[in-house]
């Protein structure tokens, strides 16, 4: 008789654990997840789906403003706040039902509750325990807010998606992906935005020119960007909140929104009394088959705080169940990663950034371009596109390429396929353009700026 309940029990019905539970059911394994919150983790309720929602829906006030050189009149557009909330909410409610029936679908038992390690072998849910010959944890991360005084008045980008009315002004702080997103975001839908940073440019890691380039379109989009300064405290002032900042200047505001970066969630899960290894971070430090130091037990996706994207996450608990129930190993490639950061205007990269060029290759070649997309020649507005081109003088190889600019996402997406197949600049130049479109730009670039 086995003595095992299941042959993989998953504590995290995120991306990662997800995809990780229906491969190895598939696979034939004995599967059960055990999950507290919701379905589809951070990215489908907290995440990457509401915040592409409410990114779209704040589109729409400059191309309302840009239809009217394209001969539109309108009425003056109006918009309700609490009517895009209610069809995301129903939109999240769908998707978690979808995730429902993968599951039953893929025949792994979902298990609600709290997951916590008991021993390398048994999980607790609701005071019952459940054994597994392997465990996996793919509990994500949880917004990271400094303590400091007036901690309790602000909210994280978790409680953005519920608000109930819109404020008139608000502050975010933080300089990465999810900052710089909601600046854009609740700017376009009408918010006086003020954007802090305490370091001298945001989006720490990209590509400098793409930083600077970025910095220059949103303050012309009315984004206040106030860079090398933080938050000292905060002071509830009747209905408003008095942030004082480190220079001893004050600002005034209806809200404020804490984007500081987000912590793995291994808290509460048992690791300590496992003695499961953690870093600096507190992130679960695993080896390439994704192994903790207690060997039944795993871990995949932001919990272990490598590559915080939906699609990593994807990757790596599709590699855990190929290498655990069909003897497949095939690691996940870490080099090349496309992503998108979807502020406004979009940035889209993939490879190496210029400084990081020139420290790994002798001599480098740099294509830039920035221009008016067509677009505006007729819309009035001044938003400008920025692409470029990193290549490898000994190799003619293309390691970087990087965009500001609409839809960047979408066309990074076809050139990371290209430099995962090693595409020479060379061939960008044989490649025909399409035209007129942005992207043709990538294919036309001749001469190096360096």
């Amino acid at each position: 008789m086995n003595k095992f309940d299941y042959d993989l029990l998953v504590i995290g019905a995120g991306s990662g654990g997800v995809r990780a539970a229906r491969m190895a059911s598939d696979f034939g394994a004995r599967v059960a997840i055990a999950e507290d919150r919701y379905l589809g983790g951070t990215c489908v309720n907290v995440g990457c789906v509401p915040k592409k929602l409410l990114f779209y829906a704040s589109h729409f006030s400059e191309d309302f403003e840009n239809a009217k050189g394209f001969g539109w009149t309108l009425d003056p557009p109006r918009f309700n706040w609490q009517s895009l909330i209610k069809d995301k909410n129903k939109e999240i409610e769908r998707l978690n039902s979808v995730y429902r029936k993968l599951l039953d679908n893929a025949g792994v038992e979902l298990i609600n509750g709290h997951g916590t390690l008991v021993d390398a072998n048994t999980v607790a849910v609701n005071g019952k325990h459940y054994a597994a010959e392997r465990i996996l944890i793919a509990t994500g991360g949880w917004p990271s807010i400094p303590d400091i005084p007036g901690k309790e008045h602000v909210i994280s980008s978790n409680e953005v998606f519920f608000l109930e009315t819109l404020p008139e002004k608000i502050i975010i702080v933080g300089g990465g992906y999810i900052a710089v997103e909601f600046a854009g975001i609740l700017n376009g839908l009408g918010v006086e935005t003020t954007l802090l940073y305490r370091g001298p440019l945001f989006l720490r890691g990209f590509d400098q020119d793409v930083r600077k380039f970025l910095a220059e379109e949103m303050r012309k989009k009315g984004i206040k960007l106030k860079f090398g300064t933080n938050i000292e405290c905060i002071d509830k002032i009747d209905r408003q909140l008095r942030a004082t900042l480190t220079d001893g200047s004050t600002l005034l505001t209806d809200l404020i929104m804490y984007a500081t970066g987000r912590k793995p969630k291994t808290e509460e899960l048992g690791i300590e009394l496992l003695g499961i290894t953690l870093d600096k971070n507190t992130a679960i430090v695993v080896n390439d088959q994704y192994q903790t130091n207690i060997p039944s037990i795993y871990a995949v996706g932001d919990v272990t705080n490598r590559v915080n994207l939906t699609p990593v996450a994807l990757a790596e608990g599709m590699f855990l169940a190929r290498f655990l129930f069909n003897n497949e190993d095939s690691p996940v490639e870490y080099e090349n990663i496309p992503t998108c950061v979807f502020s406004q205007p979009n940035i889209g990269t993939v490879g190496l950034t210029e400084a990081a060029a020139r420290e790994k290759y002798k001599q480098i070649d740099v294509y830039k371009s920035s221009f008016t997309p067509m677009k505006h020649t007729l819309s009035g507005d001044d938003e400008k596109t920025l692409m470029k081109l990193i290549v490898d003088k000994e190799t003619d190889r293309v390691v970087g390429v990087h965009m500001v600019g609409p839809e960047a996402g979408e066309i990074i997406q076809g050139i990371g396929i290209a430099m995962k197949a090693g595409a020479r600049k060379a061939d960008f130049d044989k490649t025909i353009g399409i035209h007129p479109t942005t992207a043709e730009e990538f294919v036309t670039m001749r001469e190096p700026a360096n």
